[in-house]
């Protein structure tokens, strides 16, 4: 790696040949600390637990003892490939085939991982490797979890809570999902709809289809309950949010039988909502619906997951309009912002810190054959090069 360490493209193959499933290392974030650590920055492989969870290995470095710190972070634990036979290359490979460099992780997200890392070498180079340098306008950092891609127990949430009880302060944030819709340069997410999940149960009496009067049938309560769950939007949107949505994700009466009226039906739902609610507002709406619907004719009981996110925003400004101007200046396209997609890291981030997420386009993530162009990537690594630039043009000491 001694000639290529800040070559994006060689730094992404041998991410992507380390098999980093989740919540296995895979070699990734060693192969991260060594070349970070070989730079000069000071490196934390952390090893966070939780019960009836999985061990997860993470990893914080930084390059600069002063603020400002600017941080990027990014999750090295992948999907499973499925089946490989399925894959034009092996999927844990990096091969490259006409322009394009193929395996599980390429675009989402060993790709941005790997763009920002060059970046951050040839930063470090540029400073003769030597983080105390007193020409150093401040810092920067890399919080890399292995649990982006799993329950998100173990990862990112818990690394920033051992940062701060360290005192470790992180200024501002580059989160590397792969934000662009079509063209490299698109799309910038600077914020995310919150997310709450939640299971209706509408109660009934066993009994038999041809004695309905000695039984409670709550299928149809069930249908008026969702009826008045759906009957008007949540919301109309604002200037950085869409509508609110909600949808019924599974209705189920567990019946596998003609003749038997069941004695309950399920629904389970998921609401992404924007910054008109929270959601405690937005489980006392959802109730005030059910109640409403339901009247006195029908029994129900309602609970929410435990786990639900905020919805947040980065307010446009000097840090979201330097990225801007970074992306504009190098791909030639200047990036909508957006809070649209599904929850990311960034929920956690952004109780730390402003973040905003860019990285490569994200149609093969996830997918049989998931690629990124190789032009692509050594593009986003000069986009993130000049946001290290302008950063500390317009925050540095």
């Amino acid at each position: 790696m001694a000639n290529t360490a800040a070559d994006p493209v060689e730094i992404l193959r041998n991410l992507i040949r380390c098999p980093s499933v989740t919540p296995e290392e895979g070699g990734a974030l060693a192969l991260v600390d060594a070349l970070l650590s070989n730079a000069g920055f000071a490196t934390h492989r952390v090893t966070l637990t939780g019960p009836d969870t999985p061990d997860v290995e993470n990893l914080y470095a930084r390059f600069g003892t002063r603020g400002p710190n600017l941080c990027f972070a990014g999750h090295t634990d992948v999907v499973p490939p499925g089946d490989a036979a399925h894959w034009r290359f092996p999927p844990f490979e990096g091969a490259i085939q006409d322009g394009l460099i193929y395996g599980r992780g390429a675009v989402d997200m060993k790709g941005g991982v790997a763009a920002f890392l060059a970046a951050g070498l040839d930063f470090a180079a540029a400073h003769g490797h030597d983080p105390a340098r007193a020409d150093l306008p401040g810092s920067i950092s890399f919080l890399i979890t292995g649990d982006e891609e799993g329950p998100a127990i173990n990862g990112t949430e818990k690394l920033l809570r051992w940062l701060a009880d360290r005192d470790e302060r992180i200024d501002h944030c580059v989160l590397g999902e792969p934000s662009s819709r079509a063209v490299l340069g698109d799309m910038v997410k600077i914020g995310r709809r919150g997310s709450l999940s939640g299971t209706l149960t509408v109660h009934g009496k066993q009994g038999h289809v041809g004695y309905p009067h000695l039984a409670e049938n709550p299928i149809p309560g069930m249908v008026r309950l969702l009826a008045g769950l759906k009957a008007e939007p949540l919301d109309g949107g604002n200037a950085h949010f869409q509508a609110s949505n909600l949808e019924v994700v599974s209705v189920d009466v567990g019946n596998p039988a003609f003749n038997v009226i069941p004695a309950q039906a399920r629904a389970r739902f998921n609401i992404r909502f924007n910054d008109l609610w929270t959601p405690t507002t937005l489980r006392a709406e959802i109730e005030r619906r059910f109640v409403a619907a339901a009247g006195n004719e029908v029994r129900f009981s309602l609970a929410f997951e435990a786990r639900s996110s905020d919805s947040f925003l980065t307010e446009p400004g000097a840090f979201v309009d330097l990225v801007v101007e970074s992306i504009a200046t190098t791909t030639g396209h200047r990036p909508e912002l957006s809070t649209t997609g599904g929850t990311s890291d960034a929920r956690f981030i952004k109780d730390h810190c402003p973040v905003i997420e860019f990285g490569l386009v994200g149609t093969t993530m996830h997918a049989v054959d998931e690629s990124t162009p190789v032009d692509e990537v050594r593009a986003l690594t000069r986009v993130y090069a000049a946001m290290i630039g302008r950063y500390f043009a317009a925050f540095g000491r």
